[in-house]
């Protein structure tokens, strides 16, 4: 496994290090009160599509972070499929973003937690492509922390 060695800071792992960006994107969300989920797309090392929850402020439902990631990426490479690329999304996604994610044969997906609720994992492993790595569990408490504080001012707000 490859590391990402800066000046003064400990060497990050690549999974680590563009978790960290999805999380980035996922405060992007935050700042504009959507609930607060961030994705990116990597290509050789290189962020190619970036995307964070859209669906209040677009009034559009599929305005899901791994939506946005996605015609970020497709419009960088010119093509719709993301066959060697991955997937950063600090929450797993749903059904909709993985049967998207199914269509563009992205190679892997790396989400921080589990949404226990609407994780498509919930329904079934079957819906992304086969040959579609998924990994969990990088930076999971910083992303659930994340929806907790969210949920926590939304509630107590009503």
């Amino acid at each position: 496994m490859k590391y990402i060695k800066f000046t003064d800071e400990p060497a990050i792992a690549p999974d680590e290090f563009f978790m960290r960006e999805a999380l980035k994107e996922a405060q992007k969300a935050l700042e504009l009160n959507e609930v607060p989920i961030g994705a990116v797309i990597v290509h050789n090392g290189r962020i190619i599509g970036r995307g964070h929850n859209l669906t209040e402020q677009l009034n559009d439902v599929t305005a899901h972070a791994e939506m946005q990631a996605f015609t970020a990426a497709a419009n960088y490479t010119g093509g719709k499929y993301l066959k060697d690329c991955t997937l950063y999304v600090t929450i797993e996604p749903c059904v909709m973003c993985a049967g998207a994610s199914y269509w563009t044969q992205i190679s892997k997906i790396v989400f921080a937690a589990h949404d226990v609720k609407r994780g498509f994992s919930q329904i079934s492993q079957r819906i992304v492509h086969p040959r579609t790595e998924v990994v969990s569990g990088i930076m999971a408490e910083n992303a659930s922390q994340l929806m907790k504080d969210f949920f926590i001012v939304k509630r107590n707000k009503s």
